[in-house]
């Protein structure tokens, strides 16, 4: 899949040493010059900056990699993973938001029921997706379908993607806090197994409102917070610009949330990030998948709400009268 280069602030050396090679070998081949240790330098250089910036990444700079516009979004994690995907539209009470998408499909034999948060690439899929930021129809379309799923006894998939639910004033007239909340009571008592990954951005209760499962996985590059960094950086610091240092306070990556136990695993990226290698990284995460359902598989009934609840309830540390209590 080719993909017009798009260059972050902190891959800028790599541009830059990119240019050169490219210069070098157009010489080469115009002037029917042997540059070829001048190439080979270049080469040396180009790997050992790729392992000086890429494995020393901070909090903000993978923020940065998690809203790549070319990094792979839900369809195409879908496409790579699944067969036969039926989308279905609607929550049969407003509207059909784009932003939130669903339907059944089969992940290695099985069917499967997805939800999905889906960014749009181009401005006019930006628009009509909106941004990724799903509407109060979006989150009752999820929860109409979860409910299929249920009855159905089919698995829950869900990815994760979105900079936070839209704060419209149309979105808060329809009652989107109520919604998601709704999502949340009704994922915990779900009575089939569910899984979501975060395969972008996980912002605020917008990320929650498909992402109280049973297992939750996170690409090494993603991340899940309460707030977006700028929005904690002008809350606490008055200044946007405060973003990076958010970003550290907050403890949004995925080797901290994995260490805090908010997520089951980190699912590696391919070098550089999920972008650089679409079918690779989706050969990674359909491993996870499979592992994770397998295991799930086991439990039934009240064994699997048993299990969700004390997965929830061992979340969070907090501290009383001098007392650390986990």
């Amino acid at each position: 899949m080719e993909k017009p280069a798009y260059t972050l602030e902190f891959e800028k050396p790599l541009r830059d040493l990119s240019a050169q090679l490219e210069q070098l070998s157009q010489q080469s081949l115009e002037n029917n010059l042997d540059l070829a240790s001048e190439i080979a330098g270049i080469e040396r250089k180009i790997a050992a900056t790729q392992r000086e910036i890429y494995s020393s990444l901070t909090p903000w700079q993978k923020v940065q990699i998690a809203r790549h516009p070319k990094r792979p979004y839900a369809l195409d994690y879908v496409n790579l993973l699944c067969e036969g995907f039926v989308e279905l539209h609607g929550d049969r009470q407003f509207n059909d938001d784009r932003a939130l998408i669903g339907g059944t499909a089969f992940f290695n034999g099985e069917a499967v029921m997805i939800i999905a948060q889906q960014k749009g690439r181009e401005t006019k899929e930006k628009i009509a997706r909106n941004f990724g930021m799903p509407q109060p129809e979006g989150y009752r379309k999820a929860l109409r379908l979860m409910k299929m799923a249920e009855k159905f006894g089919l698995p829950v998939i869900t990815f994760i993607d979105t900079p936070g639910a839209y704060p419209g004033l149309g979105s808060e007239e329809r009652h989107v806090s109520e919604a998601i909340a709704t999502n949340l009571r009704e994922m915990a008592m779900l009575r089939v197994p569910s899984i979501s990954i975060v395969v972008g951005e996980g912002g605020s209760g917008g990320a929650l409102g498909i992402g109280v499962t049973d297992r939750v996985l996170i690409f090494e590059n993603s991340y899940y917070s309460v707030i977006s960094p700028e929005g904690c950086a002008a809350i606490l610091w008055k200044d946007p610009a405060a973003a990076p240092k958010a970003a550290e306070a907050l403890k949004l990556n995925a080797d901290q949330l994995e260490k805090l136990g908010v997520v089951d695993e980190v699912i590696a990226e391919p070098f550089g990030g999920a972008h650089n290698d679409y079918a690779k990284a989706a050969a990674t995460l359909r491993y996870a998948l499979h592992k994770h359902l397998n295991d799930l598989r086991g439990l039934k009934g009240d064994a699997l709400l048993d299990a969700r609840y004390e997965r929830y309830r061992r979340l969070g540390i907090y501290e009383e009268a001098g007392v650390v209590h986990n």
